[in-house]
C-alpha cells in the first residue's frame, strides 16, 4: 500500500484518485500525519521505497504544483503502488513557494522520514535553495520542472537528475522562432528571479536583432498594466514573455483588453500551457510556445498518458504533470536495475543514468549532466472538439538538443 502524508496547505484532490491512501487528520491516518508534522522519526521499513514529492500546492502558483503532484502519483499508480518491485511510500510537502521554508521541510524529508529519493520542485528560487542540503545528504533528487543554470553547470551534483529541462531551453525554442519569423525588434517580459533571468538569456541565445526593452517584475505580480503600456509606446514586433500560473493568466488576458493581441505577436513559455488554459481560454488559441512535450505529441506512450492523466483528475495535463509522471517511471528502472538494492549509491546512480523506460516524449537519454537530451517544439494553442484547450507541436525547432551549461559540469 502507498501512503501520502501531507503537509500543511498541501490538498488532495487529485491525489486520493491516484490510488494513493492520503493520511489525514481523522481516522486511521491520524498518527501517519502526526509524525509527519511533528519530526518524530520514522523508520525505514525493509522492502520499501520513500520518496519526497516538493510542490509549490498554495498561493497563486498551486495549479503548477498541482500538476507536478498528481502526474508523479498517476505514475506510481501505474506500477501498481510499487517502485522497482518496492512498495512506495510517497509523503508530499508544500514548499508555498518560500526557500527558507522548503529547506525546513526537505531537511524534515531527509532527517526525519529518511526519504530514498526527494522529487519534483516547481521554482528555481526554491530549487537553489533545497539543492545542497539534498545532495550534501547523498539522497538523489529527481528534479521534475525546475532546471536552474548552475545546476546544469558548475554545480552539477551525481546526486542530482532532471527530467525536464534546462531552463533556458524551451524560452531558446521562442528565440530561434522569432529569428526564423524576420522579426527585428522585440520586447522582453519575464519575473525576477533565477528562472526569469534564465529564460531571456535563453531566448536572446538564438535572437539577433534589437531587445527593445528588457523588463523584470516581482514574481507572482498579477497587473502588468504599466508593462503593457511600455509596449504600447516601444510599437516591437514582438512580445516574448516568461510568466507562469497566474502570472501567465493575468497577462494573456490583459494583452488582450490593452488591444495588443492581433497586432504585437506574443510569443512565451510556461505562460500559455495546460495550467494556465482553463483560465484564458479562447484569448490564448493560437499562441505559440516553447516546449520538450505537449498533450498533442504524437507517441503511444504520450497519447495513453494524457487518455489516463485526463480520466483521473478530469483536466488536461502540462509539461510539469508529463516530467513527474517520467520521474516514477525512471525510479521503478533504476530500482529494478539493482535488485531492489537502495544502500549501494554508486550502483543506484549509475542505474539511474542508464535507466530504460517509455517515456511520453518518446526517446529519453540523459546528458553528462544528468539533465535530458532531447527534442523541442515549437507548440501551439488548441481548441479540442470536446471543448477543452491544449497546446500541440507544429514543428521541431531542436533535435537531440543538450543545454549549453552542461560543459561546465566537471561530471563527464
Amino acid at each position: 500500500m502507498t501512503r501520502l502524508a501531507k503537509s500543511a496547505g498541501a490538498k488532495s484532490a487529485g491525489a486520493k484518485s491516484a490510488g494513493i491512501k492520503t493520511a489525514g487528520l481523522f481516522g486511521a491516518g491520524l498518527t501517519a500525519a502526526l509524525l509527519a508534522s511533528t519530526g518524530l522519526a520514522v523508520a525505514q521499513t525493509p522492502g520499501k521505497v520513500k520518496i519526497g514529492v516538493v510542490s509549490t500546492l498554495s498561493g497563486p502558483s498551486a495549479v503548477l504544483g498541482q500538476h507536478l503532484r498528481d502526474g508523479f502519483a498517476l505514475g506510481v499508480k501505474s506500477l501498481g503502488g510499487k517502485l522497482g518491485g518496492l512498495e512506495a511510500e510517497v509523503v508530499v510537502v508544500d514548499d508555498e513557494l518560500k526557500p527558507d521554508v522548503a529547506v525546513n521541510k526537505v531537511k524534515g524529508l531527509i532527517e526525519r522520514d529518511k526519504v530514498d529519493f526527494v522529487v519534483g520542485v516547481v521554482f528555481s528560487n526554491v530549487l537553489m535553495a533545497v539543492h545542497k542540503p539534498v545532495v550534501e545528504s547523498q539522497t538523489f533528487f529527481i528534479g521534475t520542472n525546475a532546471g536552474p543554470s548552475p545546476a546544469a553547470g558548475k554545480a552539477c551534483s551525481p546526486y542530482f537528475f532532471s527530467t525536464a529541462y534546462q531552463n533556458d531551453q524551451n524560452h531558446e525554442v521562442l528565440g530561434q522562432h522569432a529569428q526564423d519569423q524576420g522579426y527585428k525588434r522585440v520586447f522582453l517580459l519575464a519575473p525576477n528571479y533565477q528562472a526569469g533571468k534564465d529564460s531571456l538569456a535563453g531566448f536572446k541565445r538564438y535572437f539577433k536583432g534589437e531587445v527593445v526593452d528588457e523588463v523584470y517584475t516581482p514574481l507572482n505580480q498579477l497587473d502588468f498594466s504599466a508593462e503593457l503600456a511600455k509596449i504600447a509606446a516601444a510599437k516591437p514586433d514582438a512580445v516574448f514573455a516568461f510568466m507562469p500560473g497566474g502570472m501567465g493568466v493575468n497577462l494573456v488576458k490583459q494583452y488582450k483588453q490593452a488591444g495588443l493581441a492581433g497586432n504585437v505577436p506574443f510569443l512565451s513559455a510556461f505562460t500559455v500551457d495546460e495550467t494556465t488554459l482553463p483560465a484564458t481560454q479562447d484569448a490564448a488559441v493560437g499562441l505559440f510556445s516553447g516546449a520538450q512535450w505537449a498533450p498533442g505529441l504524437d507517441n503511444a506512450q504520450s497519447k495513453a498518458f494524457v487518455g489516463a492523466f485526463e480520466k483521473e483528475y478530469g483536466y488536461v495535463p502540462a509539461m510539469y504533470a508529463a516530467n513527474s509522471y517520467d520521474a516514477a517511471l525512471l525510479i521503478d528502472a533504476a530500482i529494478k536495475a539493482t535488485g531492489g538494492d537502495l544502500k549501494d549509491k554508486a550502483r543506484l546512480g549509475e542505474a539511474l543514468k542508464t535507466a530504460k523506460f517509455a517515456s511520453v516524449r518518446g526517446k529519453f537519454a540523459f546528458n553528462s549532466n544528468q539533465f535530458p537530451k532531447q527534442d523541442f517544439y515549437l507548440v501551439k494553442v488548441e481548441k479540442r472538439a470536446d471543448g477543452k484547450f491544449e497546446t500541440a507541436p507544429v514543428k521541431t525547432v531542436f533535435k537531440d538538443y543538450g543545454d549549453v551549461y552542461a560543459k561546465d559540469c566537471t561530471m563527464k
